[in-house]
């Protein structure tokens, strides 16, 4: 399979997410942080919002690996690839400014509630967020499709955990973050259609790959990961590997072969691999 898209085609999907992200944009000030309640606050609460500042505060890590995989300089970069790559950039800037805003809402926040102090918060996000963060996926493809399912997850995961918190500000905060990661997911959702509709079932196989091997993001780095998340799922009701359906329903959607094996056992694939779990 071709590595990359035209850039003509990339540059038309990244138009909208940019278009998008820019109607519905929201800043640090368009909170109303005088409604903080944070005797409405439980112990689990505070331990989901801790871990997903961890999470959110590591766009300088995420950000650093896509601008290491699709750069922009070097003599051997050819001028399709650049211009692909470019337009990838666009749609960057437009996600990490998304996800900075996010992680410094949450930091935010845990000062403002009495979490931590900011000396407290700003040593525990160092120590995690010096570490490399790297998607292990040769194919472009591959890893748009990693991030697709990642940023549904994110998603699903903002939308349970609101359902579960009493305090009001952080109720509207976790609403925002997760329309936020839906217009992501969408814009991979577009991307990886583009590939499924060049492709066909050649590209199923590559998407299997990533379910079979899929961890969150910072599961192999952050200190106590596992047992961190698994706490703060079970008490959202939460499981990542629900967001592996939208890919299904995605491949269902563009690649119009039901007869081939690679498409007509993917569903069946992403349920085993969930029964296990």
């Amino acid at each position: 399979m071709t590595e990359l898209l035209p850039p003509g085609t990339m540059h038309e999907l990244v138009d909208q997410a940019v278009s998008r992200a820019a109607d519905r944009s929201w800043t640090l000030q368009d909170l109303d942080w005088t409604g903080l309640r944070p005797e409405a606050l439980t112990d689990v609460d505070r331990s989901a919002v801790r871990f997903i500042t961890l999470v959110e505060d590591h766009i300088p890590g995420y950000l650093a690996h896509f601008l290491q995989a699709f750069p922009m300089a070097g003599a051997q970069l050819e001028l399709e690839r650049f211009g692909f790559n470019r337009e990838y950039f666009r749609f960057l800037v437009a996600w990490a400014s998304d996800e900075e805003r996010h992680a410094a809402a949450l930091t935010r926040y845990q000062v403002e509630t009495e979490m931590a102090t900011r000396e407290e918060l700003w040593r525990e996000l160092a120590e995690e967020g010096r570490k490399e963060f790297t998607i292990p996926y040769a194919h472009p493809l591959q890893s748009f499709t990693y991030t697709l399912v990642q940023e549904k997850a994110t998603q699903l995961f903002y939308q349970r955990f609101r359902e579960t918190v009493s305090e009001p500000f952080l109720r509207d905060l976790l609403g925002r973050l997760a329309r936020d990661e839906a217009r992501h997911f969408a814009f991979y959702s577009s991307l990886v259609g583009a590939y499924l509709a060049r492709d066909g079932a050649k590209a199923v196989p590559g998407l299997k790959d990533v379910i079979a091997s899929f961890r969150m993001p910072l599961a192999d780095t952050m200190t106590g990961y596992w047992r961190w998340s698994l706490k703060v799922a079970d008490a959202a009701s939460y499981d990542h590997t629900e967001a592996y359906e939208a890919l299904v329903r995605l491949v269902r959607g563009f690649v119009d072969e039901p007869g081939e094996p690679s498409v007509a056992d993917l569903g069946d694939f992403v349920h085993a691999i969930r029964s296990v779990r």
